[in-house]
């Protein structure tokens, strides 16, 4: 057929800022995100945001993942749905809006619980889409329509519905257990929201003597040494704990100490939790200050005295309790001078006494891990308070068998292990936290503290037979938001309502999430469904059939993106381009220490001299795809983008290349294998490889594979061979109309399918291109989203022809590299002898002959006999074959030995510096290690290049 679309159709350079502009419009606009497949269904549940976050470069490597997954299977006819949805975020919108609130001097409390909801509301109505329009950006195919929030009235529904069931089943109980307490936002926190950051401490020792005057150490000391890091909470100590085996204690094991200010008598226990080389192998027990002490105090029967309030201040009577699990059973009062103080002015003047009174034995430095939140950065008091919580035992053994038996799939297996780990080790979860933003827990108190649990008062009253006039107040507290995220895959499908959605697309067939929330999230969604989702014969249902867990992204040198380290990279950014102050700005502002933002600018300057250039969202997914392996760590490497920058820029002039030579000329409408010769039969079976290995590396979840494999094909064999191979062909007025049409029509076909093939990975750039090349070819529709994906077929693979061209590709290689070498230009004609050539090869070689002439500017070839000795000439090897260029006429000699001579000079000098610094002992006993050993590299490096020279100068001489 005769096209009128031409390269005229394609802009001169690849700009993909209105590309992805028009077509992410297009595609929303059009529905085209929406389930559309009649094959078999395919879904995939986005881990959702928090509405108060904006991208970073774990969103977009998630993000990109899970688009190529589901472009992928829309593209194989499936049924296809990506469902959206944010988290609320508890603490984290409750902050923000309060922030807001403090700048106009007003507290949530001012407001009252009702008007400071409200409050929120307008808050996420206003600004609460940013990370929305944000995935947008990364060209995700998300079904909009159908976007949840975890406080939308439906999953409301859900959530009471979950909790009141639990409730009912005996698995959702109150009770008092220790927590991670934040003093400042007055709530309980999960392990997740609590980051342990390296700080410098101290470790004090104090001594504590015995009740038996007569008791001595074995070095007859009346006391025992007992090392801390937390000196205020000796206050609340029930024992002094020693290693069963630490022979220095074993005789003291049953004693009785004093606990010094208090005069309280406690126990000497043994247990194997204390570590016998930490500070002097006595560890002071606080059973209600610290997670490990309260598991030693149940192991032991300690009783538990809480000291602090919920301020983390020292109370004026502290709460004593026999032992876990029970209620409080007395109050004891406060040292005096001690009720009201804050923990850690408490510190200071307990150290104080103890250093008045004589019993602080030494003060060492000591680094250690401080817990701190992650909002509000204070450090989190371990704490009993009366929460929710559920009873996880029950809920875990089903969700360890859909693992062990294979229901559920881990990829890399590897992390199986890490969640059987948790699994086996599991505690109940506590569920409850003290914030206003958030699921209400639906249980009310009457007077006298009675408790009782429904989907809403009147379903209270009317249960329990509850009159009107009888006071309930409904709990105050929210639910952890991992409570609602973990009903994610069926609450978002509509239950507990029976929905065509919930039918069609549950089970879901794969997560795509980060290891570090396995258990935070993963093995909560699986608990979760497999309780509440059933089958039609009553088995449970599983939440996914795969967790495909990938790596954390971390910067070029492995180390953890922070703010605080001033590596972050903001992945709009790279799509977009920023300028250098605008990016030294984003990285310095809100930093405290001004040496740090002084540093971390000088760093940006030296890194980022010109900003970072826009590489647009194609060149950044295929990033991120090229780099998801099964590994745990991303490294992210801007060099990576740029090269995949160019990649999307080769495709580009590729496709203006072949738009050019078949504009207004026949290009074949129906396949012609009877015209194909060997770049045609080779392409369409490399092709077919190509499209193998794809699919191989979706089905294995290897996208860092199946970016390989794209851009081998394209890159490798398409633009820098097959391309190549046409010109002889459509350049020839010998070759016949019908063989070019042919030629053109594959050139069209290849290219087509090729972007059909990298569309999962690079989504703008194919639609742009593939709406010009596929009504060339007849075919064609309204996007390439629901194009066919590539299927390779078997009878186009042509094992004969892949080896003909692999022997050609050789061959050429060697002349390029002799003509390089040589010097010899791109334009002169070379005879070419051939060496230890095979009756096998030889008919290769008249297979490709005309072509090996055409792309290696061969004139003649000759075969040598395997005894002949070739005439002075420049050589290569190809396996067991030589290959000989004659230099006699192709080069001035004298001419040519000076050029290499400037070579040798300036060689010889870079050698001779490296092995005199390598001579220099200062310099090998200084550097570190790894320095050393490149120079050593560069050593040898230049004394091959050396010799190759002098072998060079050695032949020209003989001319």
């Amino acid at each position: 057929m005769t096209d009128a679309q031409t390269a005229q159709n394609i802009a001169t350079t690849y700009d993909p800022t209105e590309i992805e502009k028009k077509w992410y419009k297009t595609w929303e606009e059009q529905g085209y995100f929406k389930p559309s497949g009649h094959g078999e269904s395919f879904c995939i549940m986005i881990p959702p945001p928090n509405v108060t976050g904006s991208l970073h470069m774990g969103h977009g490597f998630n993000n990109a993942i899970m688009d190529a997954l589901t472009r992928y299977n829309r593209m194989m006819g499936k049924n296809t749905l990506w469902q959206p949805g944010t988290d609320h975020a508890g603490i984290a919108t409750q902050m923000v809006v309060e922030r807001q609130l403090g700048l106009q001097g007003v507290t949530r409390h001012d407001l009252g619980r009702e008007k400071f909801i409200e409050k929120v509301w307008e808050w996420k109505e206003q600004s609460g889409g940013t990370i929305t329009k944000q995935i947008r950006r990364l060209g995700s195919s998300v079904d909009w329509s159908r976007e949840r929030f975890t406080m939308d009235e439906g999953l409301s529904n859900a959530v009471k519905e979950v909790f009141v069931r639990l409730h009912e089943d005996g698995l959702i109980y109150r009770g008092k257990r220790l927590v991670n307490w934040d003093p400042k936002l007055q709530t309980a926190l999960s392990d997740l929201e609590v980051e342990s950051k390296e700080e410098k401490g101290s470790l004090w020792h104090f001594k504590y003597f015995f009740e038996d005057k007569s008791v001595k150490t074995q070095d007859g000391k009346d006391y025992l040494v007992v090392a801390t890091t937390r000196p205020e909470t000796l206050l609340g100590d029930t024992a002094v704990a020693v290693h069963p085996e630490d022979e220095r204690y074993a005789h003291l094991v049953g004693k009785n100490i004093v606990l010094p200010i208090t005069g309280r008598l406690i126990p000497i226990v043994a247990d194997d939790y204390v570590e016998k080389d930490f500070g002097t192998g006595c560890v002071k027990i606080t059973p209600a200050h610290d997670f490990n002490d309260y598991e030693l105090g149940k192991r032991n029967s300690l009783p538990i005295i809480n000291i602090f309030n919920k301020n983390a201040e020292v109370l004026g009577e502290f709460e004593y309790i026999a032992k876990a699990g029970e209620q409080i059973s007395k109050t004891i009062t406060a040292p005096a001078d001690y009720a009201g103080l804050e923990r850690f002015e408490a510190r200071k003047k307990l150290v104080a006494q103890a250093e008045a009174e004589g019993w602080l034995d030494q003060i060492q430095p000591y680094d250690l891990k401080a817990p701190r939140g992650d909002r509000s950065g204070v450090i989190i008091e371990p704490l009993l308070t009366d929460q929710w919580y559920v009873k996880i035992a029950p809920l875990a053994e089903p969700a360890i068998e859909a693992v062990q038996d294979g229901r559920i799939k881990f990829v890399p297996e590897q992390y199986s292990n890490m969640y059987m780990a948790w699994m086996r080790d599991i505690q109940d979860w506590c569920i409850s936290r003290q914030l206003w933003w958030g699921h209400r827990i639906p249980a009310w108190y009457d007077a006298d503290g009675n408790i009782y649990v429904g989907r809403s008062e009147d379903e209270v009253r009317a249960k329990n037979n509850i009159a009107a006039d009888i006071e309930l107040k409904q709990d105050e507290d929210v639910l952890d938001t991992w409570f609602s995220s973990a009903l994610w895959t069926f609450s978002t499908l509509g239950w507990p309502e029976q929905t065509p959605e919930l039918k069609t697309f549950h089970p879901t067939d794969v997560l795509v999430t980060g290891f570090d929330i396995i258990f935070f999230w993963v093995a909560r969604m699986i608990m979760m469904t497999m309780h509440f989702m059933k089958n039609e014969d009553g088995s449970s249902q599983i939440p996914f059939k795969t967790v495909y867990v990938h790596g954390l992204v971390r910067d070029g040198e492995g180390q953890k993106m922070s703010k605080s380290k001033g590596n972050v990279l903001d992945p709009l950014d790279l799509i977009d381009g920023i300028d250098l102050e605008s990016l030294v700005a984003k990285r310095t502002t809100g930093l405290m220490n001004p040496k740090d933002a002084a540093k971390i600018e000088k760093s940006t300057r030296k890194e980022f001299p010109e900003g970072i250039n826009a590489y647009g969202t194609d060149a950044v997914r295929f990033t991120f795809c090229a780099l998801a392996n099964t590994g745990r760590d991303i490294k992210f490497d801007l060099k990576r983008v740029e090269g995949y920058r160019n990649f999307c820029n080769k495709i580009w002039n590729a496709t203006r290349f072949v738009l050019m030579n078949v504009e207004g000329q026949t290009v074949g409408q129906q396949a012609r294998p009877d015209l194909w010769e060997l770049p045609e039969q080779w392409i369409i079976s490399r092709l077919q490889k190509a499209e193998a290995a794809v699919h191989q590396a979706f089905a294995t979840y290897r996208l860092d594979l199946a970016a390989q494999a794209i851009y081998d094909f394209i890159w490798n064999e398409y633009c820098d061979w097959y391309v190549e191979l046409t010109k002889p062909v459509l350049n020839d007025a010998e070759v016949s109309e019908e063989r070019k049409a042919e030629v053109r029509r594959v050139l069209l076909a290849v290219m087509e399918a090729s972007l059909r093939l990298a569309h999962p990975l690079m989504p703008y750039l194919t639609e742009e291109i593939w709406q010009t090349l596929a009504p060339m070819l007849g075919q064609g529709g309204p996007t390439i989203m629901t194009a066919q994906y590539p299927i390779p077929e078997q009878a186009k693979i042509n094992e004969q022809a892949e080896a003909d061209m692999q022997w050609l590709q050789g061959l050429i290689g060697a002349v390029r590299n002799i003509r390089g070498e040589m010097g010899l230009g791109n334009a002169r004609l070379l005879p070419v002898l051939l060496q230890n050539i095979s009756d096998a090869e030889r008919e290769q070689i008249t297979r490709i002959e005309a072509l090996f002439k055409a792309l290696a500017k061969v004139e003649s070839i000759e075969f040598l006999g395997k005894d002949q000795e070739p005439p002075l000439s420049s050589s290569s090897v190809i396996g067991h074959a030589s290959v000989f260029v004659p230099m006699k006429g192709l080069i001035d000699p004298k001419a040519e030995l000076g050029r290499l001579q400037k070579d040798l000079d300036k060689i010889q000098k870079q050698h001779d510096q490296i092995a005199n610094k390598l001579a220099n002992e200062g310099f090998v006993s200084k550097a570190p290690a790894a320095v050393v050993e490149g120079e050593k590299a560069k050593l040898a490096e230049f004394a091959a290049q050396l010799e190759k020279v002098k072998a060079n100068m050695e032949q020209i001489a003989a001319l």
